[in-house]
């Protein structure tokens, strides 16, 4: 199996408990994930287990992300802007150029995502655990995930993420849920293990008066990088 231990003490030093990334810091020094990341292009690994697939994967999503934003810091957003307006080929390249080499494959972003993660794993959770870099995202955990805990971190990250009110909240006065894009993009995901998106959010909101015909609107989402100022 992979050491995550690289990974793991990177996370514990550059991201805080609210997910934000001191990207300024770690760009200073961005050697050790670098080194890391090639110690695996050549390994021969074919994980099995779904724990050991989920954690594997979900750590290099994030990994590869970050080491793609260190190689272009600073940047305000992963979103390019040109002339005022979005860049959506560049946006686009973000997720599906295949740059990412892992046991002599090269994968995309998008790969990692639905083939390896949503097609073989089959976990909703993910969606609240990985992380593009930006606000809008879940928070990064600042610690890797390991096959032992991956249950435990998913279930915290599905916690985390409904109950925090930038992500989903519940307007007593109109009746209405505001949810993350997240829970519109991958609805269908979400609808295997539910039969509405009010119903999926009750499994964590029990608080919440939500019945299937609750309406729902979508909060903006916000695509500035989830960066923190250096101490």
């Amino acid at each position: 199996m992979i050491d995550f231990a690289v990974w793991d003490s990177l996370l514990h030093q550059y991201v805080d408990q609210q997910g934000r990334v001191d990207y300024l810091a770690w760009s200073q020094q961005p050697q050790a994930l670098t080194n890391w990341l090639a110690s695996l292009e050549s390994v021969d690994l074919n994980p099995t287990l779904p724990a050991d697939q989920l954690a594997l994967w979900m750590n290099l999503y994030n990994a590869f992300t970050i080491s793609t934003i260190l190689k272009r810091y600073p940047i305000a957003s992963i979103r390019p802007v040109v002339l005022g307006l979005p860049n959506w080929i560049a946006f686009l390249r973000f997720f599906q150029r295949r740059v990412y080499r892992f046991s002599n494959k090269t994968y995309s972003l998008n790969q990692i995502e639905n083939d390896m993660l949503r097609d073989r794993c089959h976990d909703a959770r993910i969606h609240f655990a990985i992380v593009c870099a930006s606000i809008g995202c879940p928070l990064l955990r600042n610690e890797a995930y390991t096959s032992a805990l991956v249950e435990h971190q998913l279930d915290n990250d599905a916690h985390r993420f409904i109950n925090n009110p930038d992500k989903v909240r519940y307007d007593a006065q109109t009746g209405t849920l505001y949810c993350s894009k997240i829970l519109k993009w991958y609805r269908q995901d979400f609808l295997q293990l539910a039969s509405s998106i009010p119903d999926y959010i009750c499994a964590y909101r029990q608080d919440l008066p939500l019945t299937a015909s609750t309406p729902i609107a979508y909060l903006h989402y916000d695509w500035s990088l989830n960066q923190r100022t250096s101490s």
